[in-house]
């Protein structure tokens, strides 16, 4: 949010350097993010204090030789007046008028030798003002354009400021520094400080921090029309949607341009001005923090000359009707949700509430009636409907972080007097302020030795009540506690943390003393399943993948994608997802049901970049349950690889192969044997993976996971781009089932001090027998002696006969106390070969 502190200044009185401003208002937590300058020391353009002045108006003549050209004289505090030579469109309705100083009509005014942007150069081109002859007269001054002067792109007319009751004091001659030089501080608001977007909100705070009294606007509304009873009535069907619903009328308003001063701070607060009408609904929503909207009133009395020819306006609030729509004044048509709140009167909707107004009932240039509304909305409600709809207004950004309903009727009846004076309505006698269900006062109880313990100040009950008071806190003091009355615009206070919270913001974040921590520290215990998750992460990071950390929120099709057209194994019905009420968008609307899914979405991203890919993921999966209020949070473990299996480097000369089933295999080996358990493999079949080529991995026979290769189908709709003979690898496996198993302690065998005996076994078995199941005989017959067993060669085809394969081993044998001979070599190897034997091996020659 942009705070000018000349605005900031009508509310608490500003008078230290802009830096210490800053530094306070972040210290406390409005942190100013940045600083723009505007004529003052530090802008881009600084607007010279003797060469850039405030010049009054005097005469306006037709320039003797030229029509689009006028004669301005002008009143700049010098001996004489000057006589300026301009072409400003908005100076020639004053043509011939003579003597015009008594409209107080004032105007920047460059002299010679001031240095100014160049109004007629499309960028900002800084350029020194001389003096020249125009057209016969020689001018050497110039009224100057927003343009001219940096404040805007604006350049169709000069800046004119009238001087009346409601504009600052002008004076000729005075710098224009100190007319309209300004720094705008740029406000982070955040969640937690939306009570500050506002300038009185800001002001509030600051005159908190530096213990000063603030001065609120005028609230009081002249009242000179007829009566507005029984001609507008006002009902709400849902309280909780829309707590307050204030209207008052303002009759025979001239739609113009608003004054400059107005026009000014909303340039700087970063809004356009528009009309008069527009702007004070802008300028009061800024001012207060209480978003207003304005309606034509003779359009909702055309309306209800068809539905209440005798009767008054009905305005009632809603939610929509089902296949209901509305046009915003974006002209674009909405399709309503059952939660979308409506402002509607018998024969349809007007605006949608708190977010933006409906096209057929806005303000147009010939509204002379104007039926001024300011309400309050529940604010989840709203920031729900402002994300649905994808339409993000200043009221809606206000609205969906709390505004109380308090300040509904305090921004309605500033903006009714400001449209009083300013726009030259009448403010018809009455306010309709339908509150069915008032807000109760928020009380707050606070333990003082809780404030202090928690806080580190060692303070007593009235100081903190007094600190408390700056904020505008009702506080009440007792003998070992107090009891504070929250402020209705502070909607953020629940508890008495809050309050000690805002006691460390008054007294100074950088004031609290360093302590050495008092309390008993709490048992320390460690987290083990979040311990062996991390190192399952560190076992796969020396093993060459990366981490990655992956958005928890998807949607449901996103997840489809993983099954190559098997509908029976998407086990995963619509109604188990846990789905969100109000999503940051469409594409994040349900909790994941798969891990998977999210790699493999990174894995394709990355396929267009990247030669090898190898990652992994460690996270929670979401599984609602009908009959729980909470979902099942399962641990899964995702593992995806693809590509080279090394990176190319010029010292290995040939292209690195290619990932294929058994690295992945070897990659999980390796995970389990640094963790100490034993699992197999099942050859198995599942949708997401290629026939043939997939395997169940068993813990203790119980299934915990899958790996293989990934179905092409499935690889083709994640849009994973993959060369010829390139495969993508996945397993995905639970961790729940996994880390349980995880031995806290296990053996160890000192290192060997005997010479080991190595040997090596072709055998010859039939091709349905597992090179597991072979292993696991090995090590059986092979008693302690046979320390290890390796796979390394499998064949198929001639001479092995038909149905046969042949599986190659390499036999290390060992012994923790002797040296093995021959003899005890041999005695293993028949015992081996008798038990091979009575599965159908053979020894191959």
């Amino acid at each position: 949010m942009r705070v000018p502190l000349s605005w900031l200044n009508d509310y608490v009185k500003i008078d230290l350097p802009v830096k210490e401003v800053e530094m306070i208002l972040t210290n406390a937590g409005l942190e100013v993010k940045t600083i723009d300058y505007y004529g003052l020391p530090g802008a881009d353009l600084e607007w010279e204090r003797d060469n850039v002045v405030l010049g009054h108006i005097l005469q306006v003549e037709q320039h003797p030789n030229a029509d689009k050209l006028v004669l301005a004289t002008v009143e700049y505090g010098a001996d004489k007046p000057e006589v300026v030579v301009t072409g400003a469109p908005n100076l020639f309705p004053y043509v011939g008028q003579g003597d015009i100083a008594h409209l107080n009509l004032y105007s920047p005014l460059a002299l010679e030798g001031a240095t100014l942007y160049d109004g007629h150069k499309a960028e900002l081109k800084k350029t020194k003002l001389k003096g020249r002859e125009l057209r016969g007269v020689y001018n050497r001054c110039m009224l100057c354009s927003e343009k001219e002067l940096g404040i805007s792109e604006e350049h169709d007319g000069i800046i004119i400021m009238v001087k009346d009751e409601y504009a600052p004091a002008y004076k000729a001659g005075t710098p224009l520094q100190d007319v309209l030089g300004d720094a705008v501080l740029e406000i982070d608001i955040i969640p937690n400080i939306a009570r500050c977007a506002s300038i009185v909100g800001v002001a509030r705070e600051y005159a908190a921090l530096t213990e000063q009294d603030i001065c609120y606007p005028d609230y009081e509304v002249v009242m000179e029309g007829q009566p507005l009873d029984n001609r507008v009535v006002i009902t709400t069907e849902n309280a909780k949607l829309n707590p307050r619903f204030v209207a008052l009328l303002i009759e025979g308003v001239e739609q113009k341009p608003s004054p400059f001063w107005m026009q000014y701070r909303l340039r700087l607060a970063g809004q356009r001005p528009i009309n008069v009408v527009v702007d004070i609904s802008n300028y009061v929503m800024l001012e207060m923090g209480q978003p207003n909207h304005t309606f034509d009133y003779d359009f909702l009395r055309q309306r209800a000359d068809e539905y209440a020819p005798d009767g008054p306006i009905h305005i009632n609030t809603r939610l929509p009707h089902e296949g209901e729509t509305l046009t915003t004044l974006d002209d674009i048509t909405h399709k309503l949700q059952p939660y979308n709140i409506l402002v509607t009167d018998p024969l349809g909707n007007l605006s949608l509430g708190g977010v933006m107004g409906g096209l057929n009932s806005e303000i147009k240039p010939e509204t002379k009636n104007v039926l001024l509304e300011a309400a309050a909305w529940n604010f989840i409600n709203i920031r729900r409907t402002g994300t649905q709809l994808g339409i993000h207004t200043d009221a809606a950004f206000r609205f969906s972080r709390g505004v109380h309903p308090s300040q509904a009727l305090l921004g309605a009846k500033r903006a009714a007097e400001l449209l009083r004076r300013l726009a030259g309505g009448t403010v018809a006698n009455g306010i309709i302020d339908t509150y069915p269900e008032p807000a109760e006062p928020v009380k707050v109880d606070l333990n003082l030795n809780y404030a202090r313990r928690l806080s580190g100040l060692n303070l007593s009950g009235t100081e903190i009540a007094n600190l408390l008071r700056r904020l505008e806190f009702d506080v009440t003091v007792h003998a070992e506690s107090l009891t504070a009355t929250v402020p209705d615009h502070r909607m953020d206070i629940e508890g008495g943390h809050d309050l000690v919270e805002e006691l460390c913001r008054v007294y100074g974040y950088g004031r609290i003393p360093s302590t050495i921590l008092a309390d008993t520290l709490p048992p320390q215990r460690g987290n083990p399943t979040l311990e062996q998750e991390e190192r399952i992460k560190d076992i796969l990071v020396q093993a060459g993948l990366q981490e990655l950390i992956n958005f928890r929120l998807t949607i449901p099709e996103r997840e489809n994608r993983l099954y190559a057209g098997d509908k029976t194994w998407q086990t995963d019905s619509a109604d188990t997802y846990v789905t969100l009420t109000n999503p940051i968008s469409p594409e994040r609307s349900v909790m994941r049901h798969s891990i998977l899914a999210s790699v493999m979405d990174i894995a394709a991203n990355n396929s267009r970049y990247q030669g090898r890919i190898a990652i992994f993921e460690i996270g929670q999966i979401y599984i609602g349950q009908p009959d729980e209020l909470l979902p099942q949070e399962k641990t899964r473990l995702s593992l995806v690889l693809t590509g080279q299996r090394e990176v190319p480097h010029w010292q290995t000369g040939d292209e690195p192969p290619l990932y294929d089933f058994f690295d992945l295999k070897g990659i999980l080996e390796h995970l389990c044997d640094n963790l100490q358990i034993q699992v197999q493999y099942e050859a198995a079949r599942h949708a997401s993976y290629r026939p043939g080529r997939t395997a169940q991995l068993l813990l203790n026979e119980t299934p915990i996971g899958m790996m293989g290769e990934i179905h092409p189908l499935v690889v083709e709709r994640f849009g994973i781009r993959i060369e010829p003979g390139q495969a993508v690898l996945a397993a995905d496996i639970d961790l729940d089932a996994l880390i349980p198993a995880i031995p806290q302690a296990y053996p160890y065998k000192p290192l060997p001090t005997y010479p080991a005996v190595r040997e090596d076994l072709a055998l010859i078995v039939d091709k349905t027998v597992s090179a597991a199941s072979i292993e696991e005989a090995l090590l059986t017959a092979g008693g302690p002696l046979l320390q290890e067993v390796k796979l390394f060669d499998v064949y198929e085809g001639k001479p092995i006969p038909p149905g046969k394969k042949s599986l190659a081993y390499h036999l290390t044998f060992q012994s923790a106390s002797k040296t093995l001979t021959d003899k005890d070599v041999s005695k293993n190897r028949k015992r081996l070969i008798q038990q091979l034997s009575k599965m159908g091996a053979s020894l191959r020659e």
